[in-house]
């Protein structure tokens, strides 16, 4: 029993990972909708930089998991066979496509013709990337993860996080969007399904046992880890939120306090997910 905390480098990874992209479809959607000038385009280029180093950092956590960053090519040995490989190669597509895409238009190098359509291109293979990422946890030995929570829990993580971290790369860019105002609602939406998902995800939990271990007795702090979780990501969005109601423009570094508080919670959620790491055997009661 535990809380899976030893698996830090896979929490970090996972959600660092799901939060990019979600801030790059904020990110991307505002350049694809044609309303920027040329000088805040740039600036929304320039600013994509910090969503490719927190991607980066995010596989470095990755590959402190493999015991020997050495190991990471062997990873990708079974690709199409190995749900492990697809999320690596997925994911290195994603963070492949989008650096290059930050890099060539720093330098001024990236033909017009194929801007909007790199773009796309680069949110398709972020979703891939959401698909796989989801797929690794889909094992039949493993009930407690083989079910719609898993794809759901990741999926909202994009939405909780993901707005917020684009509009904080956005504000500090200095380029603002039509509409903004109600973005900070996506991320409170997803908080909102996020706690409905923690009730019922709780009242199965009880449902699924072998013949020596109960999965509600995994996380033995389930309720109070989770009920901490809802704090944090509350008080995070709270930072971005509160500044647009009074008609104000929320500052960077509230949106930066915002976003360490979103991150604080969303790892928090992710560390019970790996407590809930039950391996059966021949069969599962429930």
């Amino acid at each position: 029993m535990g809380n899976g905390w030893h698996e830090w480098p896979l929490m970090f990874f996972t959600v660092a990972g799901q939060c990019v992209i979600g801030g790059y479809l904020v990110m991307a959607m505002l350049l694809l909708a044609g309303h920027l000038g040329a000088e805040h385009i740039r600036r929304v280029q320039r600013a994509m930089f910090y969503l490719w180093l927190l991607m980066g950092l995010g596989f470095i956590a990755s590959m402190m998991h493999l015991g020997s960053p050495l190991r990471a090519m062997n990873a990708l040995n079974r690709l199409g066979a190995s749900a492990l490989s697809n999320e690596i190669a997925a994911g290195s597509l994603f963070f492949a496509l989008g650096g290059l895409y930050w890099l060539l238009a720093v330098l001024n190098r990236m033909p017009r013709a194929l801007d909007k359509l790199w773009l796309v291109a680069i949110a398709l293979s972020g979703l891939l990337f959401l698909y796989a990422m989801g797929r690794v946890y889909f094992i039949d030995t493993v009930p407690t993860w083989a079910n719609a929570y898993t794809p759901l829990g990741f999926i909202l993580t994009v939405f909780i996080g993901g707005p917020l971290l684009g509009y904080l790369l956005l504000q500090s860019a200095g380029v603002s969007g039509p509409g903004w105002r109600y973005l900070p609602w996506v991320s409170v939406i997803a908080v909102l399904a996020s706690l409905v998902v923690v009730v019922m995800q709780a009242s199965t939990l009880a449902g699924i046992q072998s013949s020596v271990q109960q999965a509600s007795a995994l996380v033995p702090d389930y309720g109070l880890l989770m009920a901490g979780r809802i704090v944090l990501l509350s008080l995070g969005l709270a930072c971005w939120l509160i500044p647009i109601i009074r008609d104000r423009t929320p500052a960077p570094a509230g949106l930066m306090l915002g976003m360490v508080l979103v991150l604080a919670g969303e790892l928090i959620g992710r560390g019970v997910f790996y407590g809930l790491h039950m391996t059966v055997g021949m069969a599962v009661a429930g």
